[in-house]
This record gives C-alpha cells, sequence and structure tokens, in this order.
C-alpha cells in the first residue's frame, strides 16, 4: 500500500534528504507533499488528505508544537498520525511532543531502517 505523506520542515534541504530516505527506507510513498512550516501545512490539509505528517519542530510563524495543538483541535485532523523528527532528542522535548500528540519520534541524524520502521509502526505495519 502506498501512502500520502506531508513533510513539514523550514528547510527545503531537509525536506528533500527526508523524501530520499523514505525512498531508500523501501517505504512506499504515494503522494508526498512538503510546507515550511505549521501554518503552511494548516493550509494544506484544509485541501489534501495524508495518512502521516513528518514534522520538525523549530520553524518560522508556527513551530512544530503549535502545529500539534492546532491539529489536536481539530476533528477532522486531529487522528492523522504525526512523526517528529528533529535535531532536538532531549528526554524533555520528546515527552512533550508525545503529550502534545506525536505518536512517535526520531532524532536527527537517522538512518533509512529507523525511519522506514517508524513510519511502517505508525501506519499499522509490522513491528519491526
Amino acid at each position: 500500500m502506498a501512502y500520502r505523506v506531508l513533510i513539514v520542515d523550514d528547510s527545503p534541504v531537509m525536506r528533500s534528504f527526508i523524501r530520499r530516505v523514505m525512498d531508500v527506507s523501501g517505504f512506499e510513498c504515494d503522494r508526498c507533499l512538503e510546507a515550511g512550516d505549521g501554518e503552511e501545512a494548516l493550509g494544506l490539509l484544509r485541501g489534501e488528505w495524508v495518512d502521516i505528517i513528518l514534522t520538525d519542530i523549530n520553524m518560522p510563524r508556527m513551530n512544530g508544537e503549535q502545529l500539534l495543538e492546532n491539529l489536536s483541535e481539530d476533528d477532522c485532523l486531529r487522528s492523522i498520525p504525526v512523526l517528529v523528527v528533529s535535531t532536538d532528542a532531549t528526554e524533555t522535548r520528546i515527552q512533550s511532543m508525545i503529550s502534545l500528540g506525536a505518536k512517535g519520534y526520531v532524532a536527527k541524524p537517522f538512518t533509512p531502517e529507523t525511519l522506514g520502521r517508524e513510519l511502517t509502526r505508525l501506519l499499522g505495519g509490522n513491528d519491526a
């Protein structure tokens, strides 16, 4: 099954890198949307359905925490699993993002296997 993915990161280079890593991991992506921050992501989600959101935390205008808060307040969007992909891998930050609704957390840098395993786990595949 191929999935629709939204990558939210203020760095176009990082968004492109995540797309390449997803390809290498074997994760089947039917459509990959991109947003430069949470505000742009919410705008895209008004017209597009996705199966999963991968988001950074530190971004301009609307950061990853604010994005999670907005998603949790929307009846239509709160069911979309969110995977945080961030350089901030402190236990405090991870727990904070999980408490806001994130379903998983991958620390940068990461391997294709790590990203693929988390995507599969969050989308109901086998736990690897």
